[in-house]
C-alpha cells in the first residue's frame, strides 16, 4: 500500500499540473467512493497547487478569477498510482480516472480499485472533512513535537508498533517505516506504549522524521507496483534497516534480525539492541 512517502513523492511528481486548464474528466469503472459531481462541470477550471493530507492528494480547482471553488481528493488505495504526462498512450483496463488538461493527462491506475477520486467543496466540508477527520498529526508539522508524541502514547496499552500503524499518533508511519523507525530509536516493537517515557518518545519522534525524510528522498518504496507520476520506482526498500531483512545481521549490534507478526502485519526488529 502506498504510504506517506509514496504519496508525497507522487505529489511532487505531479506538480507540473499546477495552473493547467481542465479539458475533461473521464471516469472508468466505479472506485471506492462516488465522484460526487458531474465530470463536465470541471471543464474550464484551473488546477491550483497540489496539496497532501496524510495519504490523500488534494487538487484544488480555481475559476478564471482565481477564486477556489473546491477540488478533487485523490486516494491511491492499496495498489494505485498516478501518472502525469503529455503522451501516456491509450488507457488500459486498470485505468479508472483521467483528468485531461492543457498540460497533459493525469491518470489513476488501480488494479484493485480501492482508490478514489472525490469532489469536495473544500477540505473542511463534507465529504473531505469526514474522510480526513480521523487522521493523526503530520510528521513534519511543527506542532507535532516529542512532547505531543509522548502525551499521545500515555495511557495506551497496545504495542507501540501497532499504535504507529493506526495513524492516530502520526500519519504516514506505515509498516516499512514504523519497523525502521523503531529500530532507529532502539525500541522493541512489542513494547507497550505506557512503558515509553519522555526520553524514548523523543528518540522515536526523531526516528520517525528521519526515516520518512530518507524515504521521500529515495523516491519511496517499490515492493510491487508503486511508481511516481513519471514511472520511476522507489529505492528505499534497498536502504531499509530491518524491514525485509529477517536472518540478516543487524547493522548496529551484529545480532540477527527477526520477523514476527503483529496485527496480521510482518514486523522486523533486532532483539539484541531494541529494548522493551
Amino acid at each position: 500500500m502506498p504510504e506517506l512517502p509514496e504519496v508525497e513523492v507522487t505529489r511532487r511528481s505531479v506538480g507540473g499540473i499546477e495552473g493547467a486548464r481542465v479539458l475533461a474528466l473521464r471516469m472508468g469503472k466505479a472506485l471506492r467512493w462516488p465522484l460526487g459531481i458531474e465530470p463536465e462541470s470541471l471543464v474550464g477550471l484551473q488546477v491550483g497547487p497540489v496539496g497532501r493530507r496524510g495519504k490523500y492528494l488534494w487538487l484544488p480547482m480555481l475559476q478564471a478569477s482565481g477564486q477556489a471553488v473546491g477540488g478533487l481528493l485523490w486516494h491511491l488505495g492499496m495498489s494505485g498510482s498516478l501518472a502525469f504526462g503529455a503522451s501516456l498512450g491509450p488507457s488500459g483496463k486498470h485505468d479508472h480516472a483521467e483528468l485531461v488538461t492543457d498540460r497533459g493527462l493525469l491518470r489513476l491506475t488501480d488494479p484493485r480499485r480501492f482508490g478514489a477520486v472525490v469532489w469536495s467543496d473544500g477540505l473542511d466540508v463534507l465529504p473531505a472533512s469526514k474522510l480526513l477527520a480521523k487522521l493523526g498529526p503530520e510528521p513534519f508539522d511543527p506542532a507535532w513535537t516529542a512532547e505531543a508524541l509522548h502525551a499521545a502514547l500515555h495511557g495506551r496499552r497496545t504495542a507501540v508498533k501497532l499504535a504507529l500503524l493506526s495513524g492516530e499518533l502520526v500519519v504516514g508511519a506505515g509498516n516499512i517505516y514504523a519497523s525502521d523507525a523503531l529500530w532507529q530509536a532502539g525500541i522493541d516493537p512489542r513494547t507497550p506504549c505506557t512503558r515509553i517515557g519522555p526520553a524514548r518518545a523523543a528518540k522515536l519522534h526523531a526516528a520517525v522524521q528521519q526515516v520518512l525524510t530518507e524515504a521521500i528522498e529515495a523516491g519511496g518504496s517499490t515492493l510491487r507496483d508503486f511508481r511516481n507520476a513519471h514511472g520511476e520506482v522507489g529505492q528505499y526498500q534497498g536502504l531499509a534497516r530491518v524491514y525485509g531483512r529477517a536472518g540478516e545481521a543487524c547493522a548496529r549490534c551484529g545480532g540477527t534480525i527477526r520477523r514476527i507478526v503483529q496485527g496480521q502485519r510482518a514486523t522486523y526488529f533486532c532483539p539484541g539492541c531494541q529494548r522493551r
